[in-house]
């Protein structure tokens, strides 16, 4: 559910910081990568051995290490989260971060911090409910924070009323809520392709390409991590997709592509063909290994079936269809046919003849060419970076739909 989302926790010193080892699991289990921040005082709370455990990471206490001296900058802490969690916040780092006060890396992290920041006070009730208190968490709202109030219970000085941390679980869905509020293409259902296929000459041999998959994975996952319910066809690769938003179904050849395919495009509203499906296969596949000693000199090729224009033909209104077109000339002329013989909405232009780009490389180059006669061209990229330019592209024609 929080596949990839990087959340930064800054936790103060309070007696309620030892609930958060359990929010830390909650948020890794759902897939999210979490860094913590204590302030010095915290750490008499809750050791940061448990929360480094937890994480995976090491616990910045700091501006750097002691032992080795390595600088934990507070400004790559800021750009690096995609939502920061004070909790539990105290009294006193309340105050300080009202008056932008940056005495610990905490609080420099909080003044450096481009996402979101949720607030979760934890004190005791009197000191809560001071006017002070009261004015400093007006004064968070109107600087664009969100508070996650505190609840009414028992205190830790025995007391009861409002004061208490927010449960763990609370503060997990309000975490859950507020990135689905942020999932353009949440309950859109997405096909994927991605890879080569291998066409069988005999049981060991094949006609196929070097295509990775690299970049039909990547597109699955920016597809994934903006809501959406992301079936990927794989053809033969290593890589390992891991994500609770994506199911996928891995075939051989372009047949077994075709069918996986048909079988869920009708209830598709995205589909992205990125695999890189073999042209041709053989005529007569052989069922035993052809031996050299046969004399076998010939093999004659055929036809396979052509996916994308099945699925164009198909395609009906409010469904998008995305395809590849990787050429080596005549790029642009070829791939603007491509979108108009196959019915596409938005056809993605690699050219081999750009350095870095293609098969074989972690990154790519591509010109995405729409039917509004849009045409942009990108500058050299990661793929999971041309993923998501190509997922933004797709959005924006859905917003034109609409």
């Amino acid at each position: 559910m929080l596949s990839g989302k990087k959340i930064l926790i800054g936790i103060t010193g309070s007696i309620a910081a030892y609930k958060i080892p359990l929010l830390v699991r909650l948020l890794k289990k759902a897939g999210a990568e979490v860094q913590v921040i204590m302030t010095p005082m915290a750490a008499e709370f809750v050791t940061p051995l448990t929360l480094s455990t937890l994480t995976g990471r090491p616990v910045l206490t700091d501006f750097f290490d002691k032992g080795d001296g390595s600088w934990h900058s507070h400004v790559e802490l800021g750009m690096w989260a995609d939502l920061y969690l004070v909790a539990p916040l105290s009294a006193n780092t309340m105050g300080k971060m009202v008056a932008g006060i940056a005495d610990n890396l905490l609080l420099t992290t909080v003044l450096s911090a481009r996402c979101p920041l949720f607030f979760a006070p934890a004190m005791d009730l009197d000191m809560y409910r001071h006017p002070t208190t009261q004015d400093n968490v007006r004064r968070l709202l109107d600087y664009g924070y969100e508070l996650i109030e505190p609840t009414k219970g028992e205190l830790a000085s025995g007391l009861k009323g409002f004061g208490r941390l927010e449960e763990p679980e609370v503060i997990f869905n309000k975490i859950l809520a507020y990135f689905a509020k942020k999932q353009p293409l949440a309950g859109k259902k997405c096909l994927v392709t991605a890879g080569p296929t291998y066409e069988l000459i005999d049981p060991v041999r094949f006609i196929g390409n070097f295509s990775s998959g690299l970049m039909g994975v990547e597109i699955a996952q920016a597809l994934a991590q903006k809501g959406a319910d992301v079936h990927l066809v794989l053809g033969p690769s290593p890589i390992q997709v891991d994500h609770p938003r994506i199911h996928v179904t891995h075939v051989i050849t372009a047949d077994e592509m075709y069918r996986a395919c048909m079988a869920v495009f009708p209830e598709t509203d995205i589909a992205v063909m990125a695999a890189a499906v073999a042209d041709f296969k053989p005529e007569d596949p052989k069922n035993e290994k052809i031996k050299k000693s046969d004399g076998f000199s010939a093999i004659t090729l055929k036809p396979t079936t052509d996916i994308l224009k099945a699925l164009g033909e198909m395609k009906h209104k409010g469904q998008l269809l995305v395809g590849f077109a990787l050429e080596t000339t005549d790029e642009l002329a070829n791939a603007e046919k491509k979108l108009r013989e196959k019915n596409l909405d938005m056809v993605v232009l690699n050219s081999l003849n750009d350095p870095g780009a293609g098969f074989g490389h972690k990154t790519n180059k591509i010109t995405l060419i729409d039917t509004r006669n849009q045409i942009r061209t990108f500058e050299l990229k990661s793929k999971a970076e041309v993923a998501e330019d190509i997922t933004v592209a797709i959005l924006d024609l859905k917003k034109m739909e609409s």
